[in-house]
């Protein structure tokens, strides 16, 4: 049985590895030029085939990944001049991998159902290491046909696929598992300092927690950095970290949940950003808030 063609849009820190992983599952694969040509340039070299525009590859395409930073570049890919609403054919699924509004990813969905073409959010959980490793977690918005067809192709680069319903859950899902992630962040950072501030050192902190029940893995990605100064650890950055905190407290308005917390958590991502800080990584909150504690990074 042929197997259908994959395009991938956005081969950027977690689409290069999971486009990889697509190829040696046996698929055929298309990408789009990246402003970074270097991971694109690596899956050519692995057997992809490249398109002109994002139009050439909707034409070609059965399922169309798309792993892009935000809604406004999901909304620009699928319904803006030249994307994919107007040139996939009938029949097609797009599966949007980015962190993105669900509200915007649910009139997405249905505009391209009036066109005949399936949409499904599968939102990713882990880090560029997973995706390069073919381990990354997917949380999944589909209905039930839809799921199947991409199901095969989702576990070439993910071992946690979790369906949970229709389209727009993958990325509510997300949204509230980045608010749990990013508050351990916030957290971290903040009682790392004030630890500090108290006489006491990191080593000293990571004595306890780390090896105390409030150990976990985000915990070791996030502490590499102030342990090791391993930037590669957990590379999100804080302008994304934002945007999903941002996408959270409209998630939260829509359903009129109350969500205290979660303000005082993306203020910290935004008071970085405002900083000119925006491209650093999300461990490295723990050198901002430190700095708003008059104490220097400890070496």
């Amino acid at each position: 049985m042929t197997k259908p063609t994959i395009g991938f849009i956005g081969v950027g820190l977690m689409g290069h590895g999971m486009g990889l992983n697509i190829l040696k599952g046996g698929y055929p694969l298309v990408v789009v030029a990246h402003r970074n040509r270097g991971p694109v340039e690596d899956l050519l070299a692995n057997g992809a085939t490249e398109a002109a525009s994002i139009a050439e590859l909707a034409a070609q395409c059965d399922i169309i990944h798309i792993c892009v930073s935000g809604s406004p570049q999901v909304e620009a890919v699928i319904a803006g001049e030249g994307g994919i609403a107007a040139k996939a054919k009938a029949g097609s699924i797009v599966v949007d991998c980015s962190t993105a509004d669900p509200v915007s990813t649910v009139q997405m969905a249905e505009m391209l159902a009036t066109r005949g073409i399936a949409m499904a959010d599968a939102p990713l959980g882990g880090t560029p290491a997973n995706a390069a490793q073919g381990t990354l977690s997917t949380m999944v918005g589909a209905d039930d046909e839809a799921f199947a067809r991409i199901e095969p192709v989702l576990k070439c680069w993910a071992t946690n696929i979790a369906h949970l319903g229709a389209v727009g859950l993958g990325h509510k899902m997300k949204l509230i598992n980045n608010f749990v992630a990013m508050g351990n962040a916030a957290l971290l950072a903040e009682a790392m300092a004030l630890a500090r501030k108290s006489g006491l050192s990191v080593e000293q902190f990571h004595k306890l927690i780390g090896s105390s029940r409030m150990h976990n893995s985000f915990y070791d990605t996030f502490m590499k950095w102030t342990l090791e100064h391993d930037e590669n650890a957990h590379r999100f950055s804080i302008t994304n970290a934002h945007k999903d905190m941002r996408y959270l407290s409209n998630l939260a308005t829509s359903v009129g949940a109350v969500n205290p917390v979660q303000s005082a958590i993306r203020n910290n991502f935004g008071a970085m950003e405002s900083a000119g800080q925006g491209e650093r990584f999300v461990p490295m909150l723990a050198d901002f808030i430190a700095a708003t504690n008059g104490l220097d990074r400890e070496e």
